[in-house]
């Protein structure tokens, strides 16, 4: 996926209509329908991430009218309050540790980050995704400690030294990288020290950190608007070519890349649907079908995110698979060290979730979740993955909340249902949709036995 030119379109593949002028001359062998049918099915599985992490790109970097516009990129837009039913800009939003967002574009020279020292015992993290979505880079408490620090986040292209000063570098695959950074809120008297933290947060141009000429900008990028009928159909080629410019080929996905090559992927490369041969094209539009379909329910099933966030190696030789369940259960997630997230989305009967019946997660004495931070249960609508509105504006639950109860035994209670479950159990209410829904479990900090697997979130009860 080198910026050059692109890969060529299969002649064959095409009813009518000119060559994309990036195109070579080299032709490719026409797939026929089931090759095509196959390529697709991979090639969506392999696009879905880096799509729905675009969606929240452009939103965020070049969509005005969106609430959640940060205003470009090299820049924070902080928020100074806990996400409500009102925030949109992603889904299964943290209810926890308000949100500072930026994408930085590496292309022209490196970003600096210059963190400040945080006192104990509030938490923050500095999360550090590239356009794969890979979680490749962590700053904050529990990767470089509360000391202060300045970092340099340098594209895949640049060769130039590192300046005195830099307390450590890290380099992303893609030109473009985003953090989805969260800072502890400690209830409402908090608000003023959290924006003075905030502020200190700091993205600055090598050039202006070096005090040099800063260097000739990095030419603008026309992007295609979101559109998620078609990102997320036989459309998703056309946003995939948009992107695969800025996400240079790794040696590993060099033969995948020629094989997508064959349905009309590589950067720059045109791609029209209703210009493909109708039986290939409705072999895409099978393969993707099928795609989506395995992965919802491959989704449907999970229970944990341990695996479904950070580095293609820590993800494994499934890695297509992995991020994009993450990506369809709660885009951006943490990597395992930093967050573990656990969900349930069924009931004992396979059904999905329901708010008008009445749930209880009960945690066994000395069987709550084990963390070094903090740990909370949030509730989400379905099929939105939106925070939920009630009569309480309670949209988590956990061991920071106040007035829980535990039972005589020591064990602790949960109750996920639409109506209020009574004045003796309203302390330990979550509030759900009246309808389906689905909750997640946060454990930041979280401890061996629960990365190994010997602790796990009990399985919700339903009581009649």
């Amino acid at each position: 996926m080198s910026p050059g030119p692109g890969l060529p379109l299969v002649p064959s593949l095409l009813a009518a209509g000119p060559a994309h002028a990036t195109d070579n001359v080299q032709t490719l062998p026409a797939p026929s329908p089931a090759e095509a049918r196959a390529i697709a099915e991979e090639a969506w599985l392999y696009a879905y991430a880096p799509l729905q992490g675009y969606q929240t790109f452009w939103n965020q970097t070049q969509n005005k009218a969106f609430p959640g516009y940060v205003g470009g990129f090299n820049r924070f837009r902080h928020y100074s309050r806990s996400a409500t039913p009102a925030d949109t800009d992603i889904v299964t939003p943290n209810n926890d540790t308000p949100y500072s967002w930026a994408w930085l574009d590496l292309r022209a020279e490196p970003i600096v980050l210059k963190l400040p020292a945080v006192a104990a015992p509030r938490y923050y993290v500095n999360q550090w995704f590239d356009l794969y979505t890979h979680n490749f880079a962590y700053t904050g408490v529990r990767a470089t400690g509360r000391g202060a620090g300045t970092y340099l986040f340098a594209g895949p292209r640049w060769q130039g030294t590192v300046p005195k000063g830099i307390t450590k570098v890290f380099r992303a695959e893609t030109d473009f990288v985003g953090t989805l950074t969260r800072t502890q809120l400690n209830g409402p008297d908090d608000i003023p020290a959290l924006q003075a933290l905030q502020a200190r947060y700091q993205l600055i141009p090598l050039s202006r950190f070096e005090g040099t000429k800063p260097p000739r900008p990095a030419p603008p990028v026309t992007w295609p608007a979101w559109d998620a009928s078609k990102a997320e159909g036989i459309g998703f080629i056309a946003y995939l070519n948009a992107l695969l410019p800025f996400m240079p080929t790794v040696p590993s996905e060099r033969a995948m890349m020629a094989r997508f090559a064959r349905i009309g992927i590589g950067p720059r490369r045109a791609f029209d649907p209703a210009r493909l041969d109708p039986q290939i094209r409705t072999a895409i539009s099978e393969g993707v079908a099928v795609a989506a379909a395995n992965l919802r329910s491959k989704a449907l099933a999970q229970s944990s995110s341990k695996g479904f966030f950070g580095t293609r190696q820590e993800l494994g030789p499934d890695y297509l698979t992995y991020r994009a369940m993450g990506a369809m259960l709660g885009i951006y997630g943490n990597s395992s060290a930093e967050a573990l997230y656990a969900s349930q989305q069924t009931g004992p009967d396979g059904k999905v979730l329901d708010g008008r019946r009445r749930w209880v997660l009960r945690f066994p004495a000395g069987q709550l979740p084990p963390v070094s931070e903090f740990w909370s249960i949030t509730m989400y609508n379905l099929p939105q993955r939106l925070l939920v509105a009630n009569p309480i504006d309670r949209y988590s639950i956990g061991d920071r909340t106040q007035g829980l109860k535990l039972g005589a035994d020591g064990s602790l209670e949960l109750y996920l249902q639409h109506d209020n479950p009574g004045p003796d159990k309203v302390s330990n209410w979550l509030p759900a949709p009246a309808g389906p829904f689905f909750f997640v479990a946060r454990l930041y900090g979280p401890g061996a036995t629960a990365l190994s697997g010997q602790w796990t979130l009990p399985v919700l009860e339903e009581r009649r």
